[in-house]
Parts: C-alpha cells; structure tokens; sequence
C-alpha cells in the first residue's frame, strides 16, 4: 500500500517541503527511487509495488515537482541542491539504501554515492552513466525551454489531451500499454482550478537550462570512486547513455541490462525490467 508522507529540507536560507510516497515495511532493507527532470515519484509505482513485499520503498517528489514545494528563486533548480534534498531524505531515513535512479535521479545518485561515508549500499542507474554528450543536453533544453514558453503545452483541457502529448513527448520510454499511458498521465497532470490541467512540476525548472550552451558532461572520476555494486539500464535507442559509455560501465564491473525498442529512458514498468533489478537487489 501506497503512504504519502514529507520531510523539511534546508536550502538557501529557508525550509522546504519534499514529499515522498512509501511502500512496504519502514523495518525491511530501504530502496530509494529518484524520477527523472519533468517526472515525479509515481513513476515508479509498479516497481515499488513489486518490491514493497521485500523491501521498504521511498519515492521521493524532487522540489518543484508532484506534491513537493515549488522553490521561489528558479536557478536553485538545480542538480546540487537536488542532493542537498536528498541527502536530508536519506538522514531521515538513517540506514543504508539502494539507490534507484532515472536520468537525473541517477545524476544525483552517482554523486552521493560517490562521497566518503554515503549511505547506498546499491546504485541501479536507469539510462545515465558517467558521460552525458552535449548534443542530448542540448535536445532536452530546447524541449524544456519550448515546454515553459507555450501555454498549449502547459495548459490542457482534459486528461486524454495530457495523454497524448505524453505519447509524443516520453515515446521513447518505450512500447506501453494503454492503460500504462492513462495512468501515467493521471500521474503526470495536476488540476487546475479552472478545470484544465498542467504538468505536475513547475515549469520554472527550465530557467536554469535558458541560455546556457551545453557541453559534454564528463562524472568519470565520480564513478570511478563508487564502490558498491552497481546496475545500469540502457535504452537500445538513448542518446543519453551512448553505446561506448555502456559498454566502459560494464567492463568496469556494472551489471548491464539493455531494454530493445525503447529510448531514454526505459519506464520500468514492463516485468523484465522490473525482475531485473529486483533480481539485482536481493542478489
């Protein structure tokens, strides 16, 4: 069963809430997913609800995403306060965790996995590595800065208008049922008081993204100080995990799993991408 809950962060001066979902028995071993940049915590419901037999599971709502608090100032939407938040979450948590991460949820679990003394004694990484090329940064830029500025892709009169734009936007994530797309709409759409509908995070996320030219993105040396065991997933189509960046992680220990016909990045929510982290976990 699913229980919705949050706790206080310190960031620039003021408190903040996160809010998390959480499945299972606080008591069992602790498995933390993060959700990717224009995502939230629900993502990861079937995966959660498959694990919560074995493990206590903690989705957490990066700030100003799902039922998280927006932040006042826009260029604190950033990376390292995102693990500012986190690592609150995880003295909350106070025991070791596995670590999955999607995208930017794997951004920040590389780098928290990689200090002195973190507490994840398991990193699943869902198609991001230690190499990110500037041409995919780029294309996620524009999508967020076209996203921010067009009222049609903010605003939307119904549900099944949210659905369809997920089906272009988030195609990658691979081939998905109907139903899968329905909920994943539902969980993507906050209601508005008007009775349209917006994405469920702040589209303010985008502003730290606006104007900046970017360039490769090189966390090998954060990787190369993990020492816990470590999953990837790669999306066969991603060009965020590029094929080399793959293989460069497996050779250096990482178990692989490839998920064909599927982009950046894999939804997990199909029964083999689902088995195979929790054959990962318990292993």
């Amino acid at each position: 069963m699913r229980r919705e809950a949050s706790i206080p962060y310190l960031l620039a001066g003021q408190f903040y809430k996160m809010a998390f979902d959480a499945w299972g028995d606080p008591e069992a071993p602790a498995v933390v997913c993060v959700h990717g940049l224009t995502r939230n915590g629900r993502d990861f419901d079937a995966l959660a609800r498959a694990l919560s037999d074995r493990f206590h599971v903690i989705c957490p709502d990066l700030p100003g995403r799902g039922n998280s608090d927006r932040l006042p100032d826009p260029m604190l939407y950033q990376a390292q306060h995102y693990v500012t938040a986190l690592a609150h979450l995880l003295a909350w948590i106070a025991k070791d965790v596995a670590w999955i991460g999607t995208s930017l949820g794997g951004i920040c679990g590389m780098v928290i996995a990689a200090t002195q003394g973190a507490p994840i004694n398991r990193l699943v990484l869902n198609d991001v590595g230690p190499f990110i090329p500037a041409d995919s940064l780029k294309r996620i830029r524009d999508y967020m800065v076209a996203s921010g500025d067009s009222p049609m892709m903010v605003r939307f009169p119904d549900l099944d208008s949210v659905e369809r734009h997920l089906r272009l936007v988030h195609a990658p994530f691979g081939p998905l049922s109907d139903e899968q797309w329905a909920r994943l709409a539902r969980n993507s759409a906050r209601a508005l008081p008007d009775g349209f509908f917006t994405m469920h995070y702040d589209p303010r996320i985008a502003e730290p993204l606006r104007g900046h030219e970017p360039v490769d993105v090189d966390m090998w040396p954060f990787w190369d100080r993990i020492r816990v065991p470590r999953m990837v997933i790669r999306g066969e189509t991603s060009d965020v995990l590029l094929p080399d960046t793959f293989r460069r992680m497996e050779a250096s220990g990482a178990e692989a799993f490839e998920v064909p016909v599927t982009g950046h990045a894999p939804a997990l929510l199909d029964p083999a991408q689902i088995e195979a982290i929790r054959a990962f976990l318990v292993r």
